[in-house]
C-alpha cells in the first residue's frame, strides 16, 4: 500500500515529490527502502525509454501539421509583394507608338515599310492620353524581334518585354539588320531607314514575330518611356517574294502579280501571246472589250475569273489623262481607256446627252485610242466636275479605224468602218440617221 501510494504522488511538483520519497525511504527499514529505490529507478528508465521513442514521431507530426497549413496560403500575395517592391512605384507616363502599321506580308531580306509604303515612323505619345508629345532633347531607341505570342495589351512589364525578345538561330546573322539600333527621336519623331530580316519566322514555336521598339539600355529616359509592339506577323522565305502577289497590284506589275495567274503558268502564256503584258494591258482591254479578254481565258472557270478582276480592280490607276481627237470630236481617257470627258467643238458633253451618232462614234474613238495607246498625247488633269461619265457604256466590241465621207443629203453621211467589227469582216457601213437637237450637218459635209 505505501508503494502505492508513492506511485500515486504523482500530482506535486517533481522536485517536491522526490524529497517526500527520499524522506520516506529513510525512515523505512533497509529492505522496504531497497525495493522502493529499485521500483522509482524503473520507473524513471521506462520514462526515458518513452520519451526517446516518441520524440521523432512527434517532430514528423509538427512538420506535417505546418506543411499542411501552409499549403492554404495564397502563393501569389508573397508574388505581389515581391512585385511591389521591385517594380517602380508609378507606371511610366510616356509611350512609344507606330504612325502606321508595317505592310505585310513580309519577306526575309525584303525591306519594311509601312502599309502606306513609306519608313516606319516612331512617336512619342503621353501614356493615358496617346496625344503626340514634343521631346527638347534627344531620345536614343532601338527595335527587337519578339515573339508572336507576347500579348499586344499595354499592361506588360518591362521584364515580360524582356523575356519575350527573340534571339538569332545559332550561327545566323541577326534576325533584325540595318538601321535597327542607336536611332535617335527628336522632338518626339523618329524615322527608321531601311532594314529587314534575315530569316523567316517557322522555326518558332509561335511561327510569328512581333516587332518591338524600346528605349535603348542605360538612357536616362528609360524609366519614363514605354515601350511599343506592332501586331503579329509571319516572315515568310525571301523565295516566296518572287512568285508573291501584290495587294494592291500597280499598273507596271507583271500580268502573273494577279490572283489565280501563275507565273509560267497556262493562263500567263495565253495573255503573252495576245501582247497582254502587265496589269495595265489587263485592264485597258478588260474596259474596251471584255468579251474578248475572257475569249483569251475561256477556260478559267467563272470564280477564278472573278478573283482576278476583282483583284485587278484594286490597282491605283494614277491621274494620267490622255486625248483622242476625231472630227470636231475629243476623247479623254485615264490609264486605263476609260472615258472621263467627251468635247465636241471644244464644248464638253456628257456622254448620255448625246445622240445616238454620237455615242457610237464615241465608242469608235475609244476603239482608236486602245489601238493607238503609244501616239496618244497626255494631257494635264482637268475638273472632273466638267466631264465625268460612266465608262460602262463604253465597252464595246472591236472595231476598226473610223474614216469619214460626205454625203449628198446635208442631214446625213456614211461613216465607214475598215477593221475587224466581226470576224472574216474587213468593212461595214451604216447611215446616220437625220440627227436631232444637236445639228452636225455643217461640219459634217466640210470633212475631207
Amino acid at each position: 500500500m505505501e508503494a502505492e501510494m508513492l506511485h500515486d504522488g504523482s500530482g506535486e511538483d517533481q522536485d517536491t515529490s522526490r524529497e517526500h520519497q527520499m524522506r520516506r525511504l529513510s525512515s523505512l527499514p533497509n529492505a522496504f527502502a531497497c525495493r522502493e529505490i529499485r521500483q522509482m529507478l524503473a520507473f524513471n528508465s521506462l520514462q526515458n525509454s518513452i520519451v526517446v521513442t516518441l520524440e521523432p514521431r512527434l517532430h514528423e507530426l509538427v512538420r506535417e501539421e505546418v506543411e499542411r497549413a501552409l499549403s492554404h496560403i495564397p502563393w501569389n500575395l508573397e508574388r505581389q509583394s515581391q512585385m511591389q517592391i521591385t517594380s517602380s512605384p508609378e507606371a511610366p507616363q510616356y509611350q512609344l507608338t507606330l504612325k502606321n502599321p508595317p505592310k505585310t506580308p513580309i519577306f526575309a531580306g525584303a525591306k519594311i515599310r509601312d502599309c502606306e509604303g513609306n519608313p516606319l515612323q516612331i512617336l512619342l505619345v503621353v501614356g493615358p492620353t496617346r496625344s503626340p508629345c514634343y521631346s527638347p532633347s534627344p531620345i536614343k531607341i532601338e527595335l527587337v524581334v519578339l515573339d508572336g505570342d507576347f500579348p499586344s495589351h499595354d499592361d506588360w512589364t518591362r521584364n515580360e518585354f524582356e523575356q519575350a525578345i527573340v534571339k538569332e538561330r545559332t550561327g545566323r546573322k541577326p534576325l533584325l539588320t540595318g538601321d535597327v539600333s542607336n536611332i535617335t527621336m527628336r522632338g518626339g519623331v523618329a524615322m527608321i531607314g531601311d532594314f529587314q530580316f534575315t530569316d523567316n519566322s517557322s522555326w518558332i514555336r509561335s511561327r510569328h514575330f512581333r516587332i518591338g521598339v524600346r528605349v535603348v539600355s542605360g538612357s536616362n529616359h528609360r524609366s519614363a518611356i514605354k515601350e511599343t509592339v506592332t501586331e503579329r506577323f509571319t516572315v515568310k522565305d525571301h523565295r516566296g517574294e518572287l512568285y508573291r502577289k501584290h495587294y494592291p497590284p500597280v499598273l507596271t506589275d507583271e500580268v502573273w502579280r494577279l490572283e489565280k495567274i501563275a507565273k509560267d503558268g497556262a493562263f500567263h502564256i495565253k495573255l503573252s501571246e495576245n501582247n497582254i503584258n502587265n496589269i495595265q494591258d489587263f485592264l485597258k482591254l478588260q474596259t474596251v472589250d471584255a468579251s474578248r479578254l475572257r475569249h483569251i481565258l475561256n477556260n478559267m472557270p467563272k470564280q477564278m475569273w472573278e478573283k482576278v478582276n476583282n483583284h485587278a480592280s484594286t490597282c491605283n490607276l494614277g491621274d494620267k489623262i490622255y486625248l483622242c481627237r476625231g472630227q470636231d470630236v475629243a476623247i479623254f481617257v485615264n490609264s486605263i481607256c476609260q472615258v472621263v470627258r467627251i468635247t465636241i467643238n471644244g464644248i464638253p458633253f456628257a456622254f448620255k446627252d448625246l445622240t445616238k451618232n454620237y455615242k457610237d462614234y464615241v465608242q469608235l474613238l475609244i476603239r482608236e485610242a486602245y489601238e493607238q495607246w503609244d501616239n496618244l498625247m497626255e494631257v494635264d488633269e482637268f475638273d472632273a466636275d466638267d466631264t465625268l461619265i460612266q465608262s460602262q457604256c463604253m465597252r464595246q466590241g472591236g472595231v476598226g479605224p473610223v474614216q469619214w465621207y460626205p454625203n449628198s443629203s446635208q442631214d446625213s453621211g456614211v461613216i465607214e468602218f475598215i477593221g475587224d467589227a466581226d470576224e472574216g469582216s474587213s468593212s461595214s457601213s451604216f447611215q446616220f440617221d437625220q440627227i436631232g437637237s444637236m445639228d452636225w450637218s455643217h461640219d459634217f459635209n466640210q470633212m475631207p
